[in-house]
């Protein structure tokens, strides 16, 4: 009796702990929407974040597990704020990460070496499996970038889309 008891509390003891390091692993909880507090804004390449009040379009992107986006090609505005919303079809946890090739392709390659690596930059958005996220974007700068999935495999599998800044 008393080792069924050490055994059930070290079997309850280890599924805590392995729920309590996945939910801070880049796939758990913590990527849920927190556009509540101050968005930090930093400009980059492709763009800067961008305020609710200056949205001007709202934009819905579905991620699927063929490893898709629909659309998957985007036009928008020198000067435009962007609300993407997201709908996660499929079972397996998926984002949308705007930036140039470059900086895409080396972030995939980080996460393939690193996959439990936390990050939440506002222009990335996380979706859990039959969830939705949204994220605010302002592009100005004019240029073609892209979007994509940064989850090892799927940006090796094509998960990737097109924006196009004109101005």
């Amino acid at each position: 009796m008393k080792n069924r008891r050490r055994f059930l509390a070290t079997g309850l003891a280890a599924g805590v702990l392995a729920l309590h390091r996945t939910a801070f692993a880049h796939g758990g909880a913590e990527h849920a929407p927190k556009r509540a507090a101050e968005v930090p804004k930093e400009q980059q390449a492709w763009g800067i974040a961008g305020d609710e009040k200056a949205v001007s379009r709202t934009i819905p992107v579905v991620m699927t597990d063929e490893m898709r986006f629909v659309p998957d090609r985007i036009e928008a505005r020198l000067g435009e704020t962007i609300r993407f919303t997201h709908e996660n079809r499929g079972a397996v946890m998926h984002e949308m990460v705007i930036g140039t090739p470059k900086t895409l392709a080396e972030h995939a390659e980080m996460m393939q070496r690193f996959p439990e690596m936390e990050h939440d930059e506002p222009w990335m958005t996380h979706v859990a499996p039959g969830g939705s996220g949204e994220m605010i974007w302002t592009f100005n700068r004019a240029g073609e970038f892209q979007f994509a999935c940064l989850i090892p495999g799927h940006f090796e599998a094509g998960m990737v889309g097109t924006i196009k800044v004109v101005g």
